[in-house]
């Protein structure tokens, strides 16, 4: 207990101030979703074509959490990694490799979105211009991933029905909110920066032996940090129904922190 309290007080400036600035942005959240605020969709990233996108969005939103558990992962993975990676670089340089990695990672989730965006937009005018059943399918699904059970209806009505009018308007209009609805989610959490973390310790200290919790077995920090890449990269590409996880935002934090740190190394001179 001493120990551990000890560690507490004795945390780098950075990383101690991360810590709390999190936390109580999370206890604003909650104390402002009683009046009716809800600081996520203020704060949070949209991507640029949404109504809710703002430009300091790519900064705010690596201080908002969804829920304990969320900031709780992420703060823990900050605290661990973040005070060795601070107390080696500095105060300076640590906080410019984790503002640099947020950043990074953000941007390269809105290029993944915006070219998932682009595709879906050249559909839905081939499909504004020749409305069909099957190419509403199509576009309901890329859109969305898991539509409601009244759109698959919709869906199956309009196939028993395929030359009505009505049904072609109502599903381009369908189609458009669907699209709408899926540029208008909000990406909110200190992921990104603390993939960047984990990528910097994997390759600072690469030999250090990490102790998973499952399986229970200890494994060196670099094949840590490739397996968990891979398995980020892999998720990425599956555009699993339902997965709200932002992985090429974890990808982004821990390129851009590869190619942070390759450049601190090629210029040693440079400090940040």
């Amino acid at each position: 207990m001493n120990n551990l309290k000890s560690t507490l007080l004795n945390l780098p400036p950075v990383v101690k101030n991360l810590l709390i600035i999190n936390t109580l942005m999370l206890l604003a959240t909650w104390v402002l979703q009683q009046t009716g605020i809800d600081l996520n969709k203020i704060l949070g990233l949209y991507f640029f074509e949404s109504e809710h996108f703002m430009p300091f969005q790519y900064v705010t939103h690596m201080f908002m959490h969804a829920n304990i558990m969320h900031l709780f992962f992420n703060m823990f993975a900050l605290f661990m990694f973040g005070r060795v990676l601070e107390s080696v670089w500095g105060p300076k340089r640590f906080l410019t490799y984790y503002m640099i990695t947020g950043l990074g990672a953000a941007a390269l989730h809105t290029f993944v979105i915006w070219l998932d965006y682009s595709s879906v937009m050249k559909a839905f005018t081939a499909f504004s211009n020749t409305p069909t059943p099957e190419l509403f399918s199509s576009i309901i699904n890329d859109a969305l991933g898991r539509p409601a059970a009244w759109v698959y209806e919709f869906a199956d009505k309009w196939a028993d029905n395929p030359d009505s009018v009505e049904y072609a308007k109502r599903g381009v209009e369908i189609a458009h909110q669907a699209i709408t609805a899926s540029i208008n989610g909000v990406t909110i959490g200190a992921s990104g920066a603390v993939f960047g973390i984990l990528l910097a310790f994997g390759m600072l200290f690469p030999n250090t032996e990490l102790m998973l919790l499952f399986p229970p077995i200890p494994i060196k920090a670099k094949y840590f940090v490739i397996g968990y890449g891979a398995i980020e990269l892999y998720s990425g590409f599956q555009h699993s129904a339902g997965d709200n996880v932002a992985h090429f935002a974890h990808l982004g934090g821990m390129l851009f922190g590869f190619i942070l740190i390759k450049y601190w190394q090629k210029h040693s001179n440079r400090f940040y």
